[in-house]
């Protein structure tokens, strides 16, 4: 009786995980992007201050394509968060937030990967 209880949890256990790996990979996607950089210092279109907060790592989309306030993953910038929006972010374009002018220069325009953690 106990192989038996042990076995039953120990499926339960192998089920469930798979179950946790299929819904992990639905709520990400890689999007190929173009992604030029930005620095600004206001007040983005989410209401997050860049003022209180120079060091974020966050980026404008556009919501069509990248919902407001989703987790990005970006090669070679990091993890950000899609606080903003801007007039020339149309499709699949994001625009990387630098608290630097010549950070922003320095990142240029890349054509990247990146995975969109869904909310």
């Amino acid at each position: 009786m106990k192989k038996i209880l042990m076995t039953l949890v120990a499926l339960i256990l192998i089920v469930s995980g798979i179950a946790d790996t299929a819904q992990a990979k639905s709520r990400t996607k890689v999007i190929k992007v173009s992604a030029t950089a930005y620095c600004e210092l206001g007040v983005t279109a989410t209401g997050y201050n860049y003022k209180k907060h120079p060091n974020a790592k966050a980026i404008a989309v556009d919501p069509r394509v990248i919902p407001l306030g989703s987790k990005v993953k970006i090669p070679g910038y990091g993890t950000a968060i899609a606080r903003d929006t801007g007039g020339a972010i149309k499709g699949k374009k994001i625009d990387v937030h630098f608290k630097s002018r010549h950070q922003a220069i320095k990142w240029g325009r890349k054509h990247v990967k990146i995975t969109v953690y869904r909310k």
